[in-house]
């Protein structure tokens, strides 16, 4: 019965709290909020311990982790990608262009420096056709969409080897 009560008195006092929230600023419910999904958290983690539920809460963290520990690679594999994508997302939230936004916001002409070109292939200028074909080889090894590389930077290395080798 008393559990009946207390249960009652907690719908009580949530329904008026929300009731007093709907009129406060932007920032003062998102505190509210804050604090009230901590301590419901924690309310919900020492009910789980009085009832003997931690075992299971134990075991979906352990699975978890082994499922964290198995992504690991591929995160790890992708990082450089993930931070892009991240920083791209945070100057897009500042309302900021980034880089990308604005190489595609160029006309694409499809023609390079011979400097780019030196640069992308990582030679210094006046390299021989050999070290420009060795480079390129190099390059695409790695790179290679068929290897899980991208497309753009592909074609890049393939622009800079055809640019360099015109001359």
């Amino acid at each position: 019965m008393i559990r009946i009560a207390f249960v009652l008195l907690l719908i009580w006092l949530v329904f008026f709290a929300l009731r007093k929230l709907r009129k406060a600023p932007a920032d003062v419910k998102a505190r509210v909020l804050r604090y009230g999904l901590i301590a419901g958290g924690l309310a919900a983690l020492i009910y789980m311990a009085k009832a003997g539920w931690l075992g299971g809460v134990f075991a979906l963290l352990g699975l978890a982790a082994a499922f964290l520990l198995r992504l690991l690679p591929a995160l790890l594999r992708n990082a450089p990608y993930l931070h892009q994508i991240w920083v791209a997302w945070q100057r897009a939230k500042q309302g900021q262009a980034g880089p990308r936004q604005e190489q595609h916001d160029r006309p694409a002409s499809g023609k390079m420096t011979a400097a780019e070109a030196y640069e992308v292939l990582g030679l210094k200028m006046g390299a021989s056709d050999k070290e420009i074909v060795e480079a390129h080889r190099r390059l695409m090894q790695k790179i290679h969409p068929d290897r899980g590389g991208s497309d753009y930077l592909a074609a890049k290395i393939n622009l800079a080897k055809k640019t360099l080798l015109k001359k």
